[in-house]
């Protein structure tokens, strides 16, 4: 496996920008399970070209036009309230035609694809004003449960802290929080927090630094916590953010990678979930960068990308993770992050 290694001793942005044009363009046959999310490939390639500085890469008509393809529209205002999802589609795959009735009988729509269809659609400077946004937040509203948590279709599937970001972010960036009851989701928030300060994805499970950012960038999207909150003279928060720090720095492993959970392998997408978390609560300056820099260098590919460990073959998921932690860590030429929605800064302001 040494021949995967990078040799570079330098963040190698003409490659991985080679990289996301090839992924953006024609993704290989290992990626034919992950059809039913190709909107979610094709958000990490998107993104990942804007955060790179590459987004002129991108033909942004074609592909607005392509995303607005995917969301399903109910055929009136009763339909809003029948329980389904008016989302977006994950794929053509899951977007099935309406019967000789014009019921929507299949509907796929989900929140996570929702999610990263709207933050493409930002990336790409779409108006908003010409989105459906009323059908999106009023079947959203039929997603979440009694104890504030979301499932990500109406049809019925896991509920956790993913989906309640995915919500939190698709109101943030629709600017209407009527698609969910934030204080339920906030409650749901706080249950999940466990006795060593991280965040299980459900209440009473194992904190993990992706269920950690979850909680927090929807905390902080929704207006529960401040940004920097370390920096405030107050002390007082909803959650517990010694417990919390201390967690998060902890994660940080002797490689200088970060790890999702206690006495796991770094990883490099932890460098974004943890290291997020540390943006928004105002601790990253007292991580060590350099050695973080360091391990995400073993990680980076020398064909362009990142792997989830060193001396991988590189992926999307991990490359589009790898770019936003180098984003984090200033690194010259790349676009600023906008840690809580996942997309640069520029995008997510709207200029």
């Amino acid at each position: 496996m040494d021949s995967l290694r990078s040799s570079s001793s330098f963040f190698d942005r003409e490659k991985h920008v080679v990289f996301l044009q090839m992924m953006n363009q024609l993704l290989p046959s290992d990626y034919q399970g992950q059809e039913i999310n190709r909107l979610t490939l094709a958000y990490f390639a998107i993104s990942g070209l804007h955060i790179l500085g590459a987004l002129d890469e991108v033909d942004k008509e074609e592909v607005s036009s392509w995303v607005l393809s995917l969301q399903a529209h109910p055929r009136n205002e009763a339909e809003l309230n029948n329980g389904q999802f008016f989302g977006f589609h994950g794929s053509r795959s899951s977007q099935f035609p309406r019967d000789d009735k014009g019921v929507l009988i299949h509907n796929g729509s989900h929140l996570a694809s929702t999610y990263c269809a709207l933050a493409i659609l930002k990336i790409v400077g779409y108006n908003f004003s010409c989105i459906n946004s009323k059908s999106i937040l009023t079947s959203m509203r039929n997603l979440q449960q009694p104890d504030g948590s979301f499932m990500p279709t109406h049809v019925g599937a896991e509920t956790d802290l993913r989906f309640v970001f995915c919500a939190a972010a698709i109101c943030s960036m629709l600017e209407n929080w009527s698609g969910m009851d934030k204080e339920k989701a906030k409650e749901y928030i706080l249950n999940c927090q466990s006795y060593d300060g991280g965040f299980g994805l459900i209440p009473g499970s194992e904190s993990h630094g992706g269920g950690t950012y979850c909680a927090v960038a929807s905390l902080q999207l929704m207006g529960f916590i401040e940004h920097d909150i370390l920096s405030k003279s107050s002390s007082s928060s909803i959650i517990n953010v010694p417990l919390l720090l201390d967690w998060s720095l902890q994660r940080q492993a002797a490689d200088g990678g970060f790890q999702g959970r206690a006495n796991k392998a770094s990883d490099t997408c932890y460098a974004f979930w943890v290291g997020g978390v540390l943006r928004i609560l105002g601790g990253y300056k007292l991580i060590d960068k350099k050695a973080l820099h360091g391990f995400l260098l073993t990680c980076q590919s020398q064909y362009g990308g990142f792997s989830k460990f060193p001396g991988q073959l590189p992926d999307l998921y991990h490359s589009y993770y790898g770019f936003s932690a180098f984003s984090m860590l200033e690194e010259p030429g790349l676009i600023p992050i906008c840690v809580e929605l996942g997309i640069a800064d520029i995008a997510a302001i709207g200029h």
